[in-house]
């Protein structure tokens, strides 16, 4: 209790914590966030954390952002996003994919594929409602769920498998209260992928218990030796599928926060109305950049990957030499090895690495079941990092395995 200027009692708060919706007070922060703060403005640290492309936006889809704005283009747009870009992400998605949208009524344009994800759940789920989802998988999907009152239910995957989603895994997880499966391949953080004929058996539960699928492909672009399947191209699976993309990791986009969603006119419109009343619109010249890495950035994105390309066989060879076994990564700009052998746990692991070696990598363990023992590594960065950084990390095991 304290006394103000004319004496009178004024009540004391210590902690506003008691305020607070006990659903988001339980939520554990980001186990990612948390390593990449320890690392920040510490110049002698290699960062293998943040899933973040080392490229810079393109110079001509920055262009047409700083163009709009000297022509003004400030205002709102549509809630869906403008005609041009909608028509641009459907022709995108059909030349890449064969997977046909309606521009007008099946395609959304969101802050991010982050808002996107968060806009279908919600649109989705209700309390009580089990989300089932492939882990080790990327750490927002099972928070989000719980935010809305949904229940999420992990279906392990395993090093063994390519970390893909196994038909009878899938299967001895669902109960009557099953409702949506999430999908994420290629995976964070696994690097694994799905091919068509891996998608066929999971096409089938999916009709046979009658399931929504939000399937984040926003690392469809990043595929090595393999093409991306989407999900929504399995037949029958288009109208039960909500397809989530982007422009942060192909086209080296993150802070622009552009995403979209596609699928049925009235699961688009459901995730529009939610849409309306939180941010309005994606911000008007964002999509102008979008708009112009559509039409004209591929062979930037492709020159991208054939970076990543490098990289990921610089990393996992690398990783391999200095001790720790490490499936093959065919999708996104992950490597996630096993660090089993050393004897520590991933949490040990990463806080020994980072401490000591001055590398930092994010444990396994904070993208859910079956991440314990290993560690997710990001190569999106330059090659002279990365062998810096295997460097480092093999002096850290060997210190580690001599005790």
């Amino acid at each position: 209790m304290s006394v103000n200027s004319q004496g009178q009692a004024q009540q004391t708060v210590s902690s506003m914590t008691s305020y607070l919706a006990p659903r988001v007070r339980e939520i554990q922060p980001s186990g990612i966030r948390r390593f990449f703060d320890l690392a920040s403005g510490n110049k002698d640290i290699i960062t293998l954390g943040v899933g973040e492309p080392d490229f810079i936006t393109p110079w001509h889809v920055r262009e047409a952002c700083v163009y709009s704005l000297e022509r003004g283009f400030t205002s709102y747009t549509s809630n869906s996003g403008t005609p041009e870009l909608r028509e641009a992400i459907a022709e995108y998605l059909y030349n890449s994919y064969e997977v046909k949208y309606n521009p007008k009524d099946e395609v959304l344009v969101t802050v991010g594929a982050s808002e996107a994800i968060d806009l279908a759940l919600r649109a989705l789920i209700v309390p009580g409602d089990e989300i089932l989802v492939p882990a080790p998988c990327y750490i927002s999907y099972s928070p989000i769920t719980e935010i809305g009152g949904g229940v999420p239910v992990e279906i392990e995957t395993f090093a063994q498998d390519n970390f893909k989603l196994k038909p009878e895994r899938l299967k001895a997880k669902i109960t009557p209260k099953s409702k949506v499966l999430i999908l994420n391949y290629p995976s964070n953080p696994t690097g694994g992928i799905m091919s068509y004929e891996d998608w066929l058996p999971i096409a089938k539960i999916v009709e046979e218990h009658d399931l929504i699928v939000i399937s984040d492909e926003i690392y469809s672009e990043l595929t090595y030796g393999e093409k991306h399947v989407s999900f929504a191209s399995i037949p029958g699976m288009k109208d039960r599928t909500i397809l989530v993309n982007g422009f942060s990791k192909a086209f080296a986009m993150t802070g622009w926060r552009m995403g979209y969603a596609c699928g049925h006119p009235d699961l688009i419109y459901a995730m529009l109305k939610i849409h309306q009343y939180t941010v309005m619109c994606a911000p008007v010249m964002g999509q102008v950049a979008a708009l112009e890495a559509l039409k004209n950035g591929l062979e930037e994105k492709d020159h991208m990957v054939e970076s990543y390309n490098q990289r990921r066989r610089l990393i996992v060879q690398g990783l391999r030499d200095i001790g720790l076994d490490c499936h093959e990564p065919q999708g996104a700009f992950y490597a996630f090895p096993s660090i089993e052998s050393t004897g520590l746990t991933s949490e040990e692991f990463a806080t020994g690495l980072l401490l000591e070696a001055k590398v930092a990598a994010v444990p396994g363990n904070v993208f859910g079941a079956g991440g314990e023992g290993f560690l997710r590594c990001s190569y999106a960065t330059s090659v002279s990092q990365i062998s810096e950084a295997l460097h480092r990390m093999g002096e850290f095991i060997h210190k580690v395995k001599q005790g």
